[in-house]
């Protein structure tokens, strides 16, 4: 057969192909993330009393400086130096001044201690500083941590790893990052910070060369491929989209967060891409970051699965099976 007419009929099964693919998307996908919560998850468990207490929306008005929302999945060994490093730091801060913070720990799930250890830091400290929020059935990461961004009451809202792995002390660094771009101290104004549009993300770029040294060569090739997807398909000029502390305002993560459709791994690329494309600025600040056994991302297998997220990611958002919902101007 000619090869003209065999790169036509390849050409064409290909473009069809493509086609299908698209329509399936634009057929199965919905436009706006629909978000299904149990009653059972919206409410938490005040551990003294055994009341349950409805939580807030993130559509209310702010009622303390930061919210720290620290996603859980089985990390009953994990979690008590996380909570105790944070509450220290938090609980430091709050001496002889008014600042006022809470901490959601929001089980994803779990099957172990999880909820229980949690709910033994809330009876200490109190449910106004720490509130667990239990979901029913796995999400994933992306999922626990909006529907936490979602009960919060911070004028400004961080979510951290429950395995510690970035300091907490490294919260400043995040906090002056966020400040350069406002221009006010959340602490001082939180009403007016809480109103603006900003994102400081902690990074972990500066340790790249470390890093690789200690990788095998198949895992840093891993490592440059996704890099290269996340910079064709959603995020650019970002160094590090995947650590996992991130500070956001109120209003930012409102917006980001209602029209987030990933909830597993790859949620703080299309996080971050639904910032770049509504314009929201962002930080990218260099922290302290050490690797804690545990983790439950599968390094070969969790990379593919966030690459192919990734590229339906691009695809979902450019034939318009997936839309931002616009910033509401007053």
């Amino acid at each position: 057969m000619d090869l003209k007419v065999l790169f036509f009929l390849g050409t064409a099964f290909l473009t069809s192909v493509i086609i299908s693919v698209c329509i399936l998307l634009i057929a199965t996908s919905k436009a706006y993330p629909l978000v299904v919560r149990s009653k059972k998850e919206k409410y938490f468990i005040d551990p003294i009393s055994g009341k349950e207490i409805q939580f807030p929306t993130n559509n209310e008005k702010s009622s303390v400086h930061l919210s720290v929302i620290v996603p859980a999945y089985n990390e009953e060994t994990r979690l008590p130096p996380m909570l105790d490093e944070c509450t220290e730091f938090l609980e430091n801060r709050c001496k002889n001044s008014d600042f006022k913070y809470e901490i959601i720990v929001v089980s994803d799930g779990s099957t172990d201690k999880t909820v229980k250890i949690a709910q033994e830091y809330s009876k200490k400290l109190s449910t106004d500083k720490i509130r667990v929020l239990d979901l029913e059935n796995n999400r994933g990461k992306g999922g626990a941590v909006r529907l936490g961004m979602q009960s919060a009451r911070g004028s400004v809202l961080l979510f951290a790893d429950a395995d510690g792995a970035t300091k907490f002390s490294e919260l400043a660094k995040v906090e002056e990052g966020l400040y350069k771009l406002i221009k006010y101290d959340y602490q001082k104004n939180p009403s007016i910070v809480e109103e603006k549009l900003a994102i400081s993300i902690g990074s972990r770029a500066h340790l790249e060369k470390e890093a690789i040294a200690k990788r095998n060569f198949f895992r840093t090739i891993l490592m440059y491929g996704f890099h290269f997807l996340v910079w064709l398909f959603t995020v650019r000029g970002l160094k590090d989209t995947q650590c996992g502390f991130k500070l956001l305002t109120r209003e930012a993560s409102r917006i980001c967060f209602d029209s987030l459709h990933v909830e597993r791994w790859a949620f703080d690329v299309e996080m971050l891409y639904i910032a770049q494309s509504l314009k929201i600025p962002i930080s990218e600040v260099a922290v302290k970051w050490t690797e804690i056994d545990g983790s439950k991302v599968t390094p070969v297998w969790s990379w593919i699965q966030m690459g192919v997220d990734l590229g339906l990611i691009w695809l979902r958002y450019t034939i318009g099976a997936w839309k931002i919902k616009p910033i509401k101007k007053d």
